[in-house]
């Protein structure tokens, strides 16, 4: 059985989903690894290191597709890759289902298995699977990353001999994965740091990372059996908005990280929050590619709204493409482990597993 993998478009993707490590992993469990060539040049990773776990090549991606059993990817593939996916094949990657549903449902009538990880079910099972977790860690840290830099002043305290420069305030909205990462590095940075999200039970986890948890009284639980996050209704969505017509006054960045599964992202700072902020102040718009937690946030620009700088700048991955892509490779890794059974040397869509039930594509009635 073959596992395969072409180059995506290095202008819009620099990820890629299998490591020399992970393509040993693979082959240790029985299998082969075609990959085209090139494949890892762009991140300094030359062919020859994946040559030395007996890693094959080949120049044609279109033959590259052809051969494979399995074909991982970041991206879903394009028409004229999908032509040449025989019938049987497997497709594993981060496939954005609620925008790929039409494009599915044709590789599905030939017989193609899709499976798109985002879909994983939160079980401790799955957890080294989890590529929305690992992705999100790091967009939480590039976040502050980015936001520091376009900021224009310092982040942590500092006394000198001109006087005391203040501490800049970090203010998190939604306190998920990416969330948490983005306090714990903004406080690592020397930032006052608060946070707030609509679950109670989140509190916690931000105060133990040094942050202020800043939350609405509320009687409605707004967190699902998954533990993320639910729509809240208008009334809630007022108190929320008195709260945080204080707390952006005072802010300097603004980290918007708010998102609902399989919905837009909720639309959490309006144009009159917004302009409350000072000038120089950053809001970083990490749920931009949902339609975003925040007004004026728009994919890969950064607007300026008196002087307040709003950056919506789509797939965060691509400025530390090396370390996301060690991380998806892990995950994708592992969920190839679950699917191939070594006794019968073939890849097993046993629906009775719950990971693999979750992530399948099925086929619209």
């Amino acid at each position: 059985m073959i596992v395969g993998s072409v180059k995506e478009n290095n202008s819009i993707e620099k990820r890629i989903s299998i490591t020399p490590e992970t393509a040993k992993n693979i082959i240790n469990l029985g299998l082969e690894v075609i990959l085209e060539k090139g494949y890892g040049n762009h991140l300094g990773i030359p062919d020859e290191e994946y040559k030395k776990h007996k890693v094959k090549f080949l120049e044609n991606s279109n033959d590259l597709i052809t051969q494979s059993n399995l074909l991982v990817q970041l991206n879903y593939f394009n028409t004229n890759q999908l032509q040449n996916v025989k019938a049987k094949t497997i497709l594993v990657g981060i496939f954005n289902p609620s925008q790929n549903q039409n494009k599915f449902q044709d590789a599905i009538k030939k017989d193609i298995k899709i499976f798109s990880l985002e879909l994983l079910p939160r079980i401790s099972r799955a957890q080294s699977m989890d590529v929305l977790s690992s992705q999100s860690n790091l967009a939480g840290y590039r976040s502050v990353i980015e936001s520091i830099y376009e900021f224009e002043k310092a982040i942590p305290m500092m006394m000198t001999a001109a006087g005391t420069v203040p501490a800049a305030k970090v203010l998190v909205i939604g306190a998920g994965v990416a969330g948490l990462q983005a306090i714990a590095t903004a406080k690592r940075l020397g930032a006052v740091v608060s946070a707030t999200d609509v679950r109670q039970a989140s509190k916690e986890q931000v105060e133990s990372l040094g942050g202020k948890f800043l939350t609405v009284e509320q009687t409605e639980n707004l967190e699902t059996k998954g533990g993320y996050a639910k729509e809240t209704s208008e009334q809630f969505k007022k108190k929320q908005a008195e709260l945080l017509k204080e707390a952006l006054k005072k802010n300097d960045i603004v980290i918007c990280t708010a998102l609902i599964p399989g919905k837009p992202a909720p639309r959490i700072l309006n144009e009159e929050l917004v302009k409350l902020m000072k000038p120089g102040s950053v809001i970083y718009d990490l749920a931009v590619e949902q339609g975003g937690n925040s007004a004026f946030s728009e994919l890969d620009k950064i607007n300026v709204v008196n002087g307040i700088k709003i950056i919506g700048i789509k797939n965060l991955m691509n400025k530390l493409p090396l370390t996301a892509s060690s991380l998806y490779a892990k995950n994708l890794f592992s969920f190839i482990r679950n699917l191939y059974s070594r006794e019968k040397k073939e890849f097993v869509i046993n629906l009775e597993d719950e990971i693999i039930e979750k992530t399948l594509i099925k086929k619209e009635s």
